[in-house]
């Protein structure tokens, strides 16, 4: 016997979108929700990957002398440090 699941905070016309997908598919509930969940774990692990892999826009270099321009502002016009 399968239990019944509850999705709380779906509002009709979400559901009616889930169900018009899972007719046209041709799949159950269950299946649709799994490939859902699937893809969006899937982007988010490909999404995290091109920006933590992704080449920096400064070099060490620059990025240096950025912080070296900042620090001397700063203390010029006596913001914190």
């Amino acid at each position: 016997m399968e239990t019944i699941k509850t999705i709380k905070g779906v509002d009709e016309e979400t559901w009616y979108k889930l169900k018009k997908l899972s007719v046209r598919d041709r799949v159950t509930m269950g299946k649709l929700l799994h490939k859902i969940v699937e893809e969006y774990e899937k982007r988010s692990e490909s999404f995290w990957k091109d920006i933590l892999n992704h080449k920096g826009t400064l070099t060490n270099k620059e990025a240096e002398e950025m912080h070296l321009l900042v620090r001397k502002h700063r203390q010029e016009y006596g913001f914190r440090q």
